[in-house]
């Protein structure tokens, strides 16, 4: 064998062996993802989903999910930024919820003090009501909220957050005040659907998936997304195409704690590339009903920062938080 060829062949068993490394390093990592809510709502199946898919397709040796509920997620974030400072394998779920709930509850933790990871999907938002309401359509519901907006009980999660924002929005586009909805905050899905379910509150809001089997059961009717269009596989069209203009996307992320290492980060954020890329958490998003709308690294940073600019100013235009 020449020097030349033996030269080769030592760089391709090196290059192998790191290779062999980096996945034998990503698959020893034990994941900590907190569900800043408690169980049942999106944060928290978005949590259970990347452990199953993170677990499952090897990327992570374990993964430990945990629900810290309250206050849109202020009491976890706090948790997060306070307890768990420089800790390279904890990671939160979070999102457009979270977002506008920090500014409502005047929150002295904010998303500055985390390290930013990566966006992981967005899903529009549904409006349902009891099977046996009177409420057929959109238009039946913007007639009901603009002749007594306070009459009319929504079913949502955290204050302030895309529920709330979308609910608003919703009485503003039917020619109510916004500020004088009648929102009634839970801090987990299954709280909520309970609540609808019962028949405690007029209409429900939040994603589609938190709905689904329910409106397929045909225990809750969906009025409508909250989508420019007609969805594929909703056989109901979109709330702009019923004449209430709302149109509205919610997204969640993960975000790490502050105080990690530049190492940590990128560890954290590869694993992230990975999950996103992988055959288990396509079967995830198809099957939640989930856009992928991944974006990790300075991209999603900077993505962070614009939200919370835009979502103060529609919080300030509703009424939810004073300017």
């Amino acid at each position: 064998m020449t020097q030349f060829r033996k030269g080769l062949w030592r760089s391709a068993i090196a290059a192998a062996a790191m290779a062999g490394f980096v996945t034998s390093a990503a698959a020893q990592m034990e994941l900590k993802i907190m569900a800043p809510a408690a169980p049942g709502g999106g944060w928290d199946q978005t949590a259970r989903s990347m452990q199953q898919a993170l677990t499952q397709s090897g990327i992570a040796k374990s993964v430990q999910v945990t629900n810290v509920p309250g206050a849109g997620g202020s009491i976890g974030i706090a948790q997060l930024v306070n307890n768990s400072k420089g800790d390279g394998n904890q990671l939160m779920v979070m999102g457009y919820v979270m977002v506008g709930a920090l500014l409502t509850n005047k929150s002295p933790v904010t998303l500055d003090q985390t390290t930013p990871i990566a966006r992981l999907t967005t899903e529009y938002e549904a409006i349902v009501v009891p099977a046996d309401s009177p409420i057929k359509n959109a238009k039946d519901l913007a007639a009901a909220i603009k002749a007594d907006p306070a009459k009319v009980t929504w079913a949502g999660g955290s204050a302030g957050g895309v529920d709330h924002i979308a609910a608003a929005l919703f009485a503003k586009a039917a020619g109510a005040d916004p500020t004088k909805i009648n929102y009634i905050p839970f801090s987990g899905g299954g709280e909520a659907l309970a609540a609808i379910l019962g028949g405690k509150v007029t209409a429900g809001i939040s994603g589609y998936g938190e709905f689904e089997s329910q409106v397929k059961a045909g225990k809750l009717r969906l009025i409508g997304l909250t989508s420019a269009t007609k969805t594929p596989n909703v056989d109901v069209p979109s709330i702009k195409e019923q004449g209430v203009d709302l149109e509205i996307a919610n997204w969640r992320a993960v975000v790490a704690p502050p105080g990690i290492s530049a190492d940590q980060k990128k560890a954290l954020t590869e694993a992230m590339d990975k999950l996103a890329q992988s055959k288990e958490w396509q079967e995830i998003l198809k099957a939640k009903g989930w856009e992928n709308a991944y974006i990790s690294g300075d991209a999603f940073t900077k993505i962070l920062a614009d939200e919370q600019a835009r979502t103060k100013e529609v919080l300030t235009a509703v009424g939810l938080v004073k300017s």
